[in-house]
């Protein structure tokens, strides 16, 4: 194996130093919350984030692979008024989050694969799109089987930031997220 370059090698060490301090400031994020064990606190609501499913292109999606940043999940029907309002704000909020430091997840309740596709190209949905059809394990975890919309703001951690039923509009949720950044 041959020597890198000198310029190569110090590429290497600077990446190898941003993703150490990556890893130690999320970790930081979430010991100076208080949250580095969020569930020994009984007053503090965690996230089921057990749950996998899969997205509107049949790809296996694990809740838990999302924990690290500030999530939105939002629960939706392609049926509700309501939730047809909501989408572009949540479209917005996506294209504006150029760093990534959030991420949104919309979890369909109760439509199909083929009919999400259809529904998500229309409305220029562009984060990603669980179905939650025959989910109803995940559907009862989160209120979802209740009413739609509803919306979960989960921080890096793992912890219920706020719950909310009905529809929310783009400033709602910018406050919501902008408190966990």
């Amino acid at each position: 194996m041959r020597n890198p370059s000198p310029r190569r090698a110090r590429a290497a060490s600077v990446l190898a130093l941003l993703l150490a301090a990556g890893v130690a400031a999320l970790s930081g994020a979430c010991a100076k919350k208080g949250c580095s064990d969020p569930g020994a606190d009984p007053k503090v609501q965690v996230a089921k984030l057990d749950f996998a499913v899969k997205d509107m292109n049949g790809q296996n999606v694990r809740l838990a692979d999302f924990k690290g940043r500030p999530i939105v999940i939002n629960f939706w029907a392609t049926w509700c008024g309501p939730c047809k309002e909501e989408i572009p704000a949540l479209v917005q909020l996506v294209e504006q989050d150029k760093a990534h430091q959030f991420t949104v997840l919309g979890v369909s309740t109760d439509d199909k694969p083929e009919d999400l596709r259809k529904f998500a190209a229309e409305y220029k949905m562009n984060y990603p799109i669980l179905v939650g059809l025959g989910h109803d394990d995940l559907l009862e975890a989160y209120d979802a089987q209740i009413a739609v919309p509803i919306s979960w703001v989960v921080d890096a951690c793992g912890v219920v930031a706020v719950k909310h039923m009905g529809i929310w509009t783009k400033a709602e949720f910018e406050t919501a997220i902008r408190k966990l950044l």
